[in-house]
């Protein structure tokens, strides 16, 4: 195993120094457009009294006067005299209460009125910025630990995103994309599917109702199904856990997929239909920000993108499907799901010693509903490895069975604890250890029959609701690793929120899942502003 460097606290002072400067220059830059404020355009101050002038008593006829399309008001005196209106231009005089019509429209507002007047590309720029939010932040993550592999920072970027929905008769459009910039990165070249790049389109979709009961989404997509908490059995829709370990957002776990989704409605259940006409993989790791055990090394690898597997592109013929059928008994939601694609990861080796994607079928149920004080969760899935349903082909993963329980409820007023209980257990393991080559380690973790998991999220709201303290924990008892999420974020207005947070990861073996990352743990930092 490679030799780990110590941990050297001047070092790590040098670090959030510099970290200090990346979010010091990206707040600067999100808070450019706040800077520009209304005192610089505010009326001046007023004058003592006995300067100021006397009223001018013609003041408010020269104000409506100067607001009209006539140009300005005459001085006193000099004003051309009203043009009696016609009668047929006249305006009646408005009924008593209680004798208008019902049926007659209320008169227009100011603001419809405006609008009526504005040209039709105003209109349509008009309506296509109405229906624009976003943000704008600054994020900064710096290692605790020294990875000869990787830069001393995980992370150093701004990003700008943009979300719009807009709602066109029968059909709703839905555009999110973000603008990024990112100091870290050693290549900045556009790339959709890993997320990379000055641009990262998250969504692009158009979302239909032919029928009553059905609703159709068309276009690139957030998916997401299943109740574990940050544990994913049935739900194999990709995920960015780069992002999710160098500490962006959360909602950056979850990546998109290009998919149509059809829905389907009725008072027996429900059923969802996603087909996804190319193979949709993770941002799995890759060596380029966090390193990664390569077991045909024996080692940790990293410092570039140590992992290039065969890739799967071929629209239409490296597909995936997948099905939920859903409905509500009693208090509880139970859902029956169904995928037929890829492994996500990729899992498989060929035999040049390269990595791929290997065939998967998987099945599976959830429940979740309340029990006592809480909300109870429980998922089962079956991984079919259909290249190796025999589980003797090292170089393919076995097929497994997995389970999850959890129980969420609030323990005091703002604090929330949930836990979970996550088991995954090879069916054919006596095969596959059979079928190991002597590279690889009788104890490695790759022999397991099992991999237990508890996880542990404890979340407190203080300072009404506008301090978030947040604790996640992942933990395997019989592989002894681990990985620790810390977060607090802090609302300074409504649209400010300053955050804070850590990344540790420990373990016995490097061949472990989170024991390979120990060089990866980090502090991160961010400021954002909503709009």
């Amino acid at each position: 195993m490679p030799t780990r460097r110590r941990f050297c606290p001047c070092r790590l002072r040098r670090r959030l120094a510099g970290a200090g400067l990346v979010v010091g220059f990206g707040a600067a830059l999100v808070s450019a457009p706040a800077l520009v404020s209304a005192p610089a355009l505010a009326d001046p101050p007023p004058l003592p009294p006995g300067l100021a002038a006397p009223p001018d008593p013609n003041r408010e006829t020269a104000e409506r006067s100067e607001t009209s399309a006539e140009g300005p008001a005459l001085p006193p005196g000099l004003a051309a005299p009203a043009k009696p209106a016609s009668p047929r231009a006249e305006t009646p005089p408005a009924l008593p209460a209680g004798l208008g019509r019902p049926d007659a429209p209320a008169a227009a507002d100011d603001a419809a009125q405006t609008t009526d007047a504005a040209s039709p590309v105003d209109r349509v720029w008009g309506r296509i910025l109405d229906g624009v939010t976003g943000f704008a932040e600054t994020r900064a993550a710096v290692r605790l630990a020294d990875d000869p592999r990787q830069d001393a920072f995980a992370m150093g970027e701004a990003r700008l995103q943009l979300d719009g929905t807009w709602y066109t008769g029968p059909a709703t459009l839905n555009l999110t994309v973000d603008f990024l910039g990112d100091a870290i990165a050693r290549d900045r070249s556009i790339d959709l599917e890993r997320g990379r790049g000055v641009v990262d389109l998250r969504t692009a979709n158009i979302l239909l109702r032919p029928l009553d009961f059905a609703d159709v989404k068309v276009g690139r997509q957030i998916l997401t199904w299943g109740v574990g908490d940050l544990v994913f059995l049935n739900d194999l829709f990709p995920k960015d856990f780069v992002s999710f370990f160098i500490g962006r957002d959360t909602e950056y776990l979850k990546a998109p997929s290009d998919a149509v989704r059809v829905s389907l409605f009725s008072g027996l259940a429900n059923l969802d239909m996603v087909y996804m006409p190319r193979f949709e993989p993770n941002r799995f790791i890759t060596g380029e920000r966090l390193s990664l055990y390569n077991p045909a090394l024996d080692a940790l690898v990293g410092g570039g993108r140590a992992v290039r597997p065969v890739p799967r592109d071929d629209w239409f013929g490296d597909d995936e499907l997948a099905f939920r059928l859903y409905r509500n008994v009693g208090a509880f939601e139970v859902a029956a799901y169904a995928f037929r694609g890829y492994y996500k990861n990729p899992e498989g080796l060929t035999p040049a010693g390269g990595f791929r994607f290997p065939e998967l079928a998987a099945y599976g149920a959830s429940l979740r509903g309340p029990v006592g004080a809480g909300i109870l969760s429980a998922e089962m899935a079956y991984y079919h490895s259909r290249e190796d349903p025999g589980g003797t082909d090292f170089t393919t993963p076995n097929s497994q069975w997995r389970a999850l329980i959890g129980y969420e409820w609030e323990w005091l007023p703002n604090l929330t604890v949930g836990a979970q209980v996550n088991t995954e257990i090879n069916t054919d393991v006596a095969a596959l250890r059979a079928a190991l080559p002597a590279f690889i380690d009788a104890e490695s973790p790759f022999a397991d029959r099992a991999r237990h998991q508890l996880t542990l999220r404890m979340t407190k709201q203080a300072l009404n609701q506008t301090l978030t303290l947040s604790l996640f924990t992942f933990w395997s008892p019989n592989q002894k690793d681990g990985h620790v999420r810390l977060r607090a974020g802090y609302k300074i207005t409504d649209q400010w929120l300053v955050e804070g947070g850590a990344n540790l990861f420990f373990g016995a073996r490097n061949d472990s899942f989170f024991g390979q990352l120990q060089d990866a743990g980090n502090v991160f930092f961010a400021l954002r502003r909503n709009f």
